[in-house]
């Protein structure tokens, strides 16, 4: 094992390692990165993963972030001689893995990239400079010689729209880029210790994977024709092969549980122009977390039958609007006609700004919903500045807005179906009232809990059950700080009442309340009984909740005297 550090920034480091026969693993670990594409916060960093393949020709799979460019070009070069370099694969052109590709051309002109069709033409926009190519499709192959002969597996939308698949036939290794991969970091190469990474995995799973299971299933299926696959060399995290058949089965579960939902919300992206591709993830994390199903598909490169079939089978519609003039704005003008032709009055939408510069304007494509009779599930993002934590923030409440809006009789039906005495019995589980205020960056939140309740004394510990689709529950992963704060009994109604009301996407929750700062950075609630500082150290899922566990930090009480509120319940099926 090599590991080289950038002394000025000693958390990025390189390791490289043996995986398999003339096969080399190169791992850009960016221990400190807290957030991804900003709109996903990071607990334990993340890697960027590069492999060499040597048989009688070279292949090199994938690059690295461009914040590794020195580090990396001179492991690169000292592992091989850039001029041995016979394959350059492009698994996917997003940034975090293709952002040295024209870095290694310079020092390799004689390489072929090899690619998607949709990959060859976004490098030609990204590297500006001519270059070997070969595109290939699902099932073509890719002899190296002394028996490492590759296939491509076409994987479109995990999580980028010109996605391939490599698989070895000599080491039946998978190189699979985003899909299986996760944001941890740790000199672990491998996925030896399943506890460990198992939350990070499904954290990852559920915000890039989740909103396109169907093409996740097609991939699966895919693979299964390959024969045995010995490891999955993914594109960020440990590489998987200890608990292969774990974790490659979690993927297909979860998404076989996406694509039964009822209902579904079609949302439209332009790839590779503003930040319309995050906006768009963002909004679609939101929406699943509300058990609403998502497909996702590019305007880019949208086929007409594939937009009629959607939109004739969902219940929201999102776009996140494409440039007015760029390549490919002809296709995306294209699919927002066939959009328009195949709505129907039952349906809602919602519209997003791209923050390209170029962008359509939402307020045409409002009229024109509003015209079909379509219902707006949320107000209208505008992207007026470089979109930060807020923004995601908005987008993702958006999302889950749209996907409440859909499910509220699905909501209602299930508050009726419990057995009436089971229901009265269950609602005299009585309970506390505390607001939970946390914050994290330009991000802030805060709900009204009862389900809360001390579990250990060493260390002070207690749970809180935050259903899924809270906005603050994206502020309640391990090593989050939050605010227990906890109400008075004769002066709770006015918190109470604020804090039940329901904000519109992006509001602040803060707005007319007194707070100050407690030592974490969460705002205490001034006019609370008693406050507790505290820390998520471990989160269990459930069906429609998380079960959060944190330790107690530390705490005060405004008044020795006054007694906490208690809530009581009629019923035990709802809110």
């Amino acid at each position: 094992m090599v590991v080289l550090t950038n002394q000025a920034q000693r958390r990025l480091t390189i390791e490289t390692s043996e995986i398999a026969q003339e096969t080399t693993a190169i791992r850009s670990l960016d221990w400190d990165r807290d957030r991804f594409d900003i709109e996903f916060g990071l607990k334990n960093g993340t890697t960027y993963n590069s492999y060499i393949i040597r048989g009688e020709k070279v292949a090199l799979v994938d690059t690295s972030h461009e914040k590794f460019r020195q580090l990396y070009l001179d492991t690169l070069t000292s592992l091989i001689n850039p001029a041995d370099i016979d394959y350059l694969i492009i698994s996917h052109t997003e940034p975090d893995h293709s952002g040295l590709v024209r870095d290694v051309l310079q020092l390799a002109p004689q390489a072929t990239v090899v690619g998607s069709k949709v990959a060859i033409q976004f490098l030609e926009n990204l590297v500006h400079q001519s270059f070997k190519r070969l595109l290939v499709k699902n099932g073509d192959k890719l002899d190296l010689g002394n028996g490492h002969v590759l296939e491509f597996v076409s994987a479109p939308n995990l999580h980028w729209p010109d996605t391939i698949f490599t698989y070895d036939a000599k080491t039946q290794i998978l190189f699979t880029c985003d899909a299986f991969g996760m944001h941890y970091c740790s000199n672990a190469t491998f996925d030896e210790d399943l506890a460990a990474i198992e939350e990070d995995y499904h954290f990852y799973y559920q915000c890039l994977m989740a909103p396109n299971a169907r093409s996740v299933l097609s991939a699966i299926k895919r693979m299964e024709e390959l024969g045995e696959i010995s490891t999955i060399a993914t594109g960020h995290g440990p590489l998987l092969r200890y608990n292969l058949g774990e974790l490659t089965g979690r993927y297909k579960t979860w998404s076989q549980e996406q694509t039964k939902a009822s209902t579904t919300v079609a949302v439209f992206y332009f790839s590779d122009y503003g930040y319309s591709d995050r906006l768009a993830q963002a909004i679609a994390h939101g929406i699943t977390k509300t058990g609403v199903a998502v497909e996702m598909i590019d305007l880019k490169i949208a086929e007409p039958h594939e937009v009629r079939e959607l939109v004739g089978t969902a219940a929201g519609l999102v776009i996140c609007t494409p440039p007015v003039s760029a390549p490919g704005s002809n296709n995306a003008e294209a699919a927002i006609n066939t959009i328009f032709a195949a709505a129907e009055s039952k349906q809602c939408f919602g519209l997003c700004e791209s923050g390209g510069g170029d962008d359509l304007s939402v307020y045409p494509l409002r009229n024109k919903f509003k015209e079909l009779g379509l219902k707006e599930a949320f107000p209208s993002i505008l992207i007026k500045e470089t979109p930060n934590e807020a923004t995601y923030k908005l987008c993702e409440e958006s999302g889950t807005d749209l996907g409440q809006l859909l499910s509220l009789k699905k909501t209602v039906k299930q508050m009726k179906s419990l057995d009436n005495e089971l229901d009265k019995a269950l609602g005299r589980l009585s309970g506390g009232l505390y607001i939970i205020t946390a914050q994290k960056g330009e991000m802030k939140s805060a709900m009204l809990a009862s389900w809360v309740a001390q579990a250990s004394f060493k260390p002070l510990g207690l749970t809180i059950a935050v259903a899924k689709d809270r906005a603050i529950e994206a502020l309640l992963h391990v090593g989050d700080k939050f605010v227990l704060n906890v109400l008075a009994e004769d002066n709770y109604q006015a918190l109470m009442k604020h804090f039940l009301k329901r904000f519109a996407p992006g509001a602040d929750r803060f707005a007319g309340v007194k707070t100050q700062p407690a030592s974490n950075g969460c705002p205490i609630l001034t006019d609370a009984l008693a406050y507790l500082e505290c820390e998520v150290k471990s989160r269990m899922e459930l069906s429609d909740h998380h079960i959060v566990y944190a330790v107690v930090e530390q705490g005060r009480v405004s008044n020795p005297d006054a007694m906490p509120a208690v809530h009581h319940r009629k019923v035990g099926n709802h809110y």
